[in-house]
């Protein structure tokens, strides 16, 4: 072998800032080896190719350096586009897609056969064995008739059991669940994916669950970037719930949260999905990126 091109080699100033960042993360690599981790996987990350590739990448880092990570998923802007190429009705109720027979037929095409799959496809190419699966595999998500007001959503569920005996025997593997759940008739529901990862993480007794979103974290005022919080406890984010003060779109998070921690989960994390590698830099920095929830 030829001898290296030494003009090639990054500086020395570049080196050490590499093993700076190897340094920082080691300890959390160390606390955090064995434990198991619930990635709800949405916005913006699931939208943009760099994005996918940077997600599939830090998922894989998790499973490689000993974490067990699962993954939760929706897919409601395919479920939109979808719905309208073929005609379909797209009306939301409290945030809800109203979801008739035809919708939920779409839904579980969408999410099940498309989306799941190439979340799936991302991770082999990260190196990372997946496994594809809904709350129908293994009887995982039992769901109920959800409710808004006086509205009829038709098939929007809400998560009335967890049973994640399936996943707790795929330790090879990398879990991708969509967000589907199925009640004691075999009728189908459509489940909001935050709902389905906060109610998870509880069921499978993780360390952390992390939801990625397209804000900077939890703000204290919305629509003020310099009011974003790094940490708080519960009672903070039941009180930002019961205020009001809170964006629509975040509700579905904060309730999720607030479900993952009673559940015993020992913290719970709101990441901007729209940075890069930011589940590992969540998880692997001490200044972490967003809001970081615990029981106290």
């Amino acid at each position: 072998m030829g001898e290296m091109n030494r003009s090639s080699l990054p500086d020395r100033a570049e080196v050490e800032a590499r093993a700076a960042v190897l340094l920082e993360a080691l300890p959390y690599i160390r606390e955090f080896r064995g434990a198991t981790v619930v990635v709800k996987y949405g916005g913006a990350a699931m939208s943009r190719p760099e994005l996918k590739a940077s997600f599939a990448r830090d998922i894989a880092l998790l499973k490689f350096v000993g974490l067990n990570p699962v993954v939760v998923h929706g897919g409601g802007p395919d479920i939109s586009a979808y719905s309208q190429r073929l005609g379909l009705d797209v009306n939301f109720v409290d945030g809800l897609r109203v979801t008739d027979e035809p919708t939920m037929e779409l839904v579980n095409m969408v999410l099940i056969g498309k989306v799941n799959k190439e979340i799936v496809a991302h991770l082999d190419v990260a190196g990372a064995k997946a496994v594809g699966l809904s709350g129908y595999d293994g009887g995982m998500i039992r769901a109920r008739k959800a409710t808004s007001g006086t509205a009829d959503l038709g098939f929007v569920g809400e998560v009335d059991e967890i049973h994640p005996e399936i996943l707790e025997r795929l330790d090879e593997f990398v879990p991708v669940v969509a967000s589907v759940g199925v009640d004691a008739d075999g009728q189908s529901y459509n489940i909001n994916a935050d709902t389905v990862a906060g109610a998870l993480a509880a069921a499978l007794g993780a360390r952390r669950v992390i939801f990625l979103t397209d804000v900077e974290g939890v703000y204290h005022d919305i629509g003020d970037p310099g009011s974003l919080i790094a940490r708080c406890a519960l009672a903070d984010v039941e009180a930002l719930l019961e205020s009001g003060a809170v964006d629509a779109g975040m509700i579905p998070k904060l309730t999720a949260v607030r479900t993952a921690i009673r559940g015993g989960v020992e913290a719970a994390q709101i990441v901007d999905g729209r940075v890069p590698h930011s589940v590992i830099m969540e998880l692997f920095t001490e200044q972490g990126l967003g809001t970081m929830v615990t029981a106290e």
